[in-house]
């Protein structure tokens, strides 16, 4: 996926979970981090960052922070696209494990969740739960970065449709170059990583993609090995 308009600043802090100080051009500039995790190990003061300048003259902020460098790696850490990342895949048939797919639809409710892409194939459907991951320690991926009780529910709900006779997938989509290897943190949640085990028990397809990442750009990478 292509951004518009980027342009190169400096992190200087995060006040809150929505807003970050940088130094553009020489001046702070109040920016709109468009992640809600705690990205703690990338957003440090003096960090090369990239920002996305709004079309929408009417908002509080001009920019939106979409990456970051941790050391040489550039991170993409815009939490909202990686949903479009894997949609787009899916429809170009970058995906081998959803090849040829007959219905693609974004956004659709399972009984108490809204799933990210839900698609039908001949006579096999299923949904699709994206997960988008930034955290890296020592070139081994990691989710989540923070406890997530949405997430093991989303997880629970995915389990459900399977019981159901949906073919239905987890995936990770690593925005972060390079990396070979996915775990699910349990040391910050292991609810979490115990309902992914027991997901892929019930025959959840779970998936980790690495991804390719420049300032202006994401792009769907090759697939990674599970450690679960």
């Amino acid at each position: 996926m292509k951004y518009k308009d980027v342009v190169e600043a400096i992190f200087v802090n995060r006040p809150n979970r929505f807003i970050a100080n940088v130094i553009l051009d020489g001046k702070l500039e109040k920016v709109h981090v468009k992640n809600t995790g705690r990205c703690k190990e990338i957003l440090t003061e003096g960090t090369k960052v990239y920002l996305e300048k709004s079309d929408n003259p009417n908002r509080k902020t001009k920019y939106s922070l979409i990456a970051a460098y941790k050391g040489n790696l550039l991170i993409n850490i815009d939490s909202h696209i990686p949903n479009e990342v894997v949609y787009s895949s899916i429809k170009e048939n970058k995906i081998k494990e959803l090849m040829d797919i007959d219905l693609l639809k974004k956004e659709v409710t399972y009984r108490g969740s809204r799933f990210d892409i839900y698609y039908e194939k001949g006579k096999e459907k299923g949904f699709i739960e994206v997960k988008g991951v930034t955290l890296e320690i020592d070139g081994l991926s990691l989710f989540p970065d923070a406890p997530t009780e949405r997430g093991t529910k989303h997880i629970m709900e995915i389990v459900e449709s399977i019981k159901e006779g949906y073919n239905s997938y987890i995936f990770f989509l690593v925005q972060i170059p390079g990396i070979k290897y996915f775990k699910a943190n349990e040391e910050m949640d292991k609810a979490f990583s115990d309902a992914l085990l027991y997901a892929k028990e019930k025959g959840v397809n779970i998936l980790a993609y690495n991804s390719l990442v420049t300032e202006d750009e994401i792009l769907l990478g090759e697939q990674i090995k599970l450690l679960i």
